[in-house]
């Protein structure tokens, strides 16, 4: 299949076989763009237009005309219903950070995305919005629990914390650790931590949020939080006996896709 379809649903487990216990490889949000690969039953094999990745989703709900206008800019966005009266009710529905919608009509302080389903207008920015803080969106994920494979408000992982940043920004990295280090060609070892700096060890990854701090979704802890950086590298190095393998600061903008 050639076409392209978008999930209709918030968020959904991208898993590595068709089985609800298969292990998850990362997620889906909504607006998100992929295409069908093939059908297995109750699952699609689907491929991840942003960064290529494969993985099964049960048959969801998609979009097949889409042209998002908008997208989500806080960590979780709460869905809105609309009575005959004009009161908006609260769902106990959320929209994930940096999903994209086509915004379908606007009344007060809320936008509709679908049928009466609307969001608040404060919670949203233009598609093309561009947003250079890099610690300020990493931050909207601190105290969020640490989930392998995960990319939202309800768990993320370390390399998916790095990525929901560019992802926004519609600028493309890959999604796994290993990928992310080739991908900025991080050979380097020196410490010369900054604001920016990426800082990997085997399989897991952080970023300095200035010369003395560094945030990462970080399994012990079971969540994302900011650590001191130099205690954070011996605490790895003594718990799971991993070196750091390359610090380098980067350049957020320099390849967009």
């Amino acid at each position: 299949m050639n076409k392209y379809f978008f999930l209709k649903k918030p968020h959904t487990y991208l898993r590595k076989k068709n089985k609800n216990d298969s292990e998850i490889v990362s997620q889906i949000i909504y607006g998100e763009k992929f295409k069908i690969i093939k059908k297995i039953n109750n699952w699609f094999k689907i491929k991840n237009s942003y960064d290529g990745y494969v993985g099964y989703i049960k048959k969801e709900q998609v979009l097949n005309s889409f042209r998002p206008t908008h997208k989500v800019i806080v960590l979780k966005s709460s869905i809105y219903t609309k009575n005959k009266n004009s009161k908006y009710t609260k769902t106990n529905k959320l929209l994930p950070f940096a999903s994209k919608i086509e915004i379908l009509d606007s009344y007060k302080k809320f936008s509709k995305f679908q049928n009466n389903q609307w969001l608040k207008n404060a919670d949203i920015v233009k598609i093309n919005y561009i947003e250079k803080n890099l610690v300020k969106i990493l931050k909207l994920f601190l105290n969020t629990k640490y989930k392998w494979g995960g990319k939202t408000f309800n768990g993320i992982d370390c390399s998916g914390l790095l990525q929901v940043f560019f992802q926004f920004n519609n600028i493309f990295i890959p999604r796994d650790t290993k990928d992310q280090i080739k991908f900025f060609k991080i050979n380097e070892t020196k410490n010369n931590f900054q604001r920016g700096t990426l800082i990997f060890w085997k399989g897991h990854i952080a970023i300095c949020i200035n010369k003395k701090s560094l945030i990462h979704a970080y399994g012990p802890k079971k969540k994302v939080i900011i650590m001191n950086t130099n205690k954070t590298i011996d605490e790895i190095k003594k718990k799971s006996n991993l070196i750091v393998t390359g610090i380098k600061k980067i350049n957020a903008f320099r390849k967009k896709r």
